[in-house]
This record gives structure tokens, sequence and C-alpha cells, in this order.
């Protein structure tokens, strides 16, 4: 199927290798954590107070807090494409959640430039352990097809729902689970994952590696193992009604999610387990002596969301914002960001530099020394990461969703244009919010601005190229 790619002037800008700055740092390892589904108010560096979140709070402490940090969507599948091709939404080809039977996603093409391309040309190791949800097992969108190198997780993210599935990839390989066929629950899979992701990390201590971790926690089931972490919050988180869900039948484990009896309680007790996979990540560097010469950046894919009995309301999760999963408004989109280099990155700073997703490709582009022209709608974030001068800033950001009737938003230097039930109405009234003093955009100022909101409109047209897979 074909589909339309025709960037606009003030769309995707070629890059070169020969706008890297002259001050090139050495090439570091570069791991990229990417939780599922946390809130900017999940972590308590962000605010968080019900939830301990140690190691990742360290992570802040010793390095980067970002604060106006953006991730490609407001779902899975279509951030992930912006984060892997450097586009965003109305460049990018994934732009929603679009099925493929009986296992996986619809594929990003087999010309796709990503950043794990990228890497491996620039000599780097490349691997990716968790959920992919970027083409279906044996696809050209598979990530073995996508340049890495080892895969080992969930190709499907709608079997990620689940923490206990049957199998899971191993590159092409099926991994059956026996602890869990049928109704057993016996391997958690998270842990599984994170054993094999440590043993990649072993493996090429002695190479350079990029190594993609796109966790599964805290998205939708909720279900944490009853062990020393779940003995923090049980019995002292207040729970009001437990979740029904499907536990048995001919979807078990095929995407709806399943009964939890305290849902806050397993929700803060798995936000607390990726901490601590977080903090083994931090350990097996240190203990390996290649600390000091790796970039660990860590965010989330998305807002959080309310499926599954999660209650984002109770633990504030998207903090002071409006907004979970699937809207377009901050707390949606807007997500925590950490980033920490040993001796790179000052520690303990705090930066109000507004990135997103599309960002890292020419980030990375320059970290790697990679020498390949990139299309993308990204800035370099490097000046800001290394506490340098001349941090170049975007004109604008823009995203669309393509589900509940279509959603558009711009961000535009301080002034945010949100348009809703976009497929019915593409020239309908634009909510407009000042987020220098309406974080929650509560207050709608359209009228107030009729030059802003054209300008805005200008650039949603402009940003958005027809595509013939996603409309």
């Amino acid at each position: 199927m074909k589909i339309k790619i025709i960037f606009s002037s003030i769309g995707a800008t070629l890059l070169a290798s020969a706008s890297c700055a002259q001050q090139k740092p050495e090439q570091p390892n570069v791991i990229y954590i990417l939780a599922d589904d946390l809130g900017y108010g999940d972590l308590s560096c962000y605010g968080q107070e019900i939830i301990q979140t140690p190691h990742i709070d360290a992570l802040a402490a010793n390095g980067m807090r970002f604060t106006q940090h953006y991730a490609g969507s407001t779902v899975s599948a279509p951030s992930r494409s912006s984060l892997m091709t450097g586009l965003h939404t109305g460049h990018t080809f994934i732009r929603g959640n679009k099925e493929h039977q009986p296992e996986g996603q619809y594929p990003l093409p087999g010309n796709t430039y990503t950043i794990a391309k990228m890497f491996q040309e620039a000599g780097y190791v490349t691997g990716a352990f968790g959920k992919w949800g970027l083409g279906y097992p044996g696809s050209e969108g598979d990530p073995n097809s996508q340049g890495f190198n080892e895969f080992f997780g969930y190709n499907c993210q709608r079997l990620a729902h689940h923490y206990f599935p049957d199998h899971l990839y191993h590159n092409q390989e099926k991994i059956i689970l026996e602890g869990n066929q049928g109704m057993k629950k016996e391997q958690y899979a998270p842990d599984i994952i994170q054993q094999k992701m440590l043993e990649f990390i072993r493996a090429n201590a002695g190479n350079k590696f990029f190594l993609f971790v796109p966790y599964i926690i805290p998205h939708a089931e909720l279900v944490a193992p009853d062990d020393s972490i779940y003995a923090i919050y049980k019995g002292k988180i207040e729970e009001i009604k437990s979740y029904k869900g499907v536990d048995g039948g001919e979807m078990y484990k095929k995407g709806p999610y399943a009964s939890s009896q305290y849902p806050r309680t397993d929700f803060a007790a798995m936000v607390t387990r990726l901490d601590m996979h977080v903090g083994q990540v931090v350990a097996e560097l240190k203990r390996l002596g290649i600390a000091d010469n790796t970039l660990i950046i860590f965010t989330s894919d998305n807002g959080p969301h309310r499926e599954g009995g999660a209650d984002p309301d109770f633990f504030k999760s998207y903090g002071p914002f409006r907004g979970v999963k699937r809207d377009l408004f901050e707390g949606g989109i807007r997500v925590p960001m950490i980033a920490c280099w040993p001796g790179k990155i000052n520690a303990g700073t705090v930066s109000d530099h507004c990135s997103a997703f599309w960002d890292m490709m020419p980030t990375f582009h320059e970290l790697s020394g990679s020498t390949a022209r990139i299309k993308t709608d990204g800035i370099s974030m490097l000046p800001t990461l290394l506490s340098r001068k001349k941090q170049k800033k975007h004109p604008y950001l823009y995203w669309e969703f393509h589900e509940q009737g279509g959603k558009v938003a711009v961000r535009k230097g301080h002034w945010k244009g949100v348009k809703l039930s976009y497929k019915k109405y593409p020239d309908g009234r634009m909510l407009l919010f000042d987020l220098s003093t309406d974080l929650r955009e509560e207050n709608d100022v359209a009228h107030q601005h009729p030059e802003i909101v054209n300008e805005l409109e200008k650039i949603m047209k402009e940003a958005h190229v027809p595509s013939e897979v996603f409309n």
C-alpha cells in the first residue's frame, strides 16, 4: 500500500554530518528507557507523594530532569514511530494503533530509516527489550528488520497488556513460557525481560551499544507479584473498589485486562518495580565499569491510562496538567524525561527546554558520530544536555491522533491550540490556551486572540502530510 510523503516547507529538515557541533563528544553507549503509560506525576522527583521511586529519583539527582518534554503521541504505536523515525505524527508512517491479526500491529515499511539503523551504521550493537508494536512477527516492521541486532519481549502491544503471557519472542523465535500456559501465572514477564536485557549489557560491555528498553510497566493490566515490593503498599493504600476483568475463557490473555482486587496497590507496586529495574541497570553499568561512558534517558510513551482499574485521579498521575492517555491536552502528552551521563551532564539540573520524541534522532545522530543524512522534525538536544550555549528551539510542536473522532494540537511558544472531532470538522473551532498562565488548559482564550488562532490553523494544515493508511 502506498503512502503519500510530501514534506512541507516548514516540515522535516535534512540534517547531515556537517551540522554536528565542532566540539564532538566521544561516542557513548546509549540506553533509552521507555515506560508504558507512566504519567508526568507518577514519579517522586516529579511530585508523586504516594509511590516510591528512589532509583529514578537518584537518576534525576545525578543528571538532568526535563519539565517540558513531550511524547510522540498519546498512544503507544504512533509515539514509538515518532521516536524511531525522528518525525512528528504529521509525517511519521505509523499514526495509530492499527491491529494485525492474530498478533501484532501494522508494520513500519522496510525502508524506514530508524535510530536503530543509524546506530548500527555508526558501529553500535543494538538491542530492544520489552514491547515493540511497530510490525507483526516476520514483517518488514519487525525489530530485526528495523535495525536491532537483538530483540526480546512482546512483539504485539495488545498481548503486552498481560504480565503472565504464554509466550514472548527472541528475535524470530517464539519462546513458550511453560509456567504461564492455560490459567497458570508463574513467570512474570517484566522480570524475564529484565534479565535478558541485563545479559545484553554484560555481553556488550566491551562494545559501543544502543539499548532500547520499552518496559510494559505500568500499562493497563494491574498485576504485581506479592513480594517485598508489594509489601511496601499492602494494606496501606485506601482501596475503594476492585476491578473485574477477564480471568478465563476464549479471550483470556488475548487483550482484555485481568481482574485486580486491589488496583491502587497493584499500580503503586508496579511503578516501584519499574524503579527497581532501572536501579538494576545503573548498578550493572557501575559493576562493569562503563557507567561513565553511558547516557541513560528515561521517559514514558504517553500520559496515564484509566483502563484496567487504574486511578490516575487518586495518584494525580497527570501532575499539574489536564488530561490522560488519548488526550492531546498536556496530561496526555507531556511526560517525564531524565537524562544521566556522569561527568558530562551536570548533576541535579532541571531544564525547561521544550522538546519531543522526534528530537532523539538528531540528538543521537550527533552523539553517535553518524555521517548519515537524515530527515527529521527534531532538533539536537545535545547543547542542553551538555550545558552548552546556543540551543536551537522549535518553531512549533505538532501532534495528531486518529481515534475518538480525530484530534490535532500545536504548541508554539506558550500558546497551545487543540482541535477535537477533527475528522468530521477539520475547519471547526480551535481551543486556545496560554500555558504560561493556564497549565491545566481550563480557560479557552481563542476569541481574544484571533491572530494566534489563524497562525496555529496554518501550522496544522501545513504540518500534516496525507496518509493512505492512517486517516
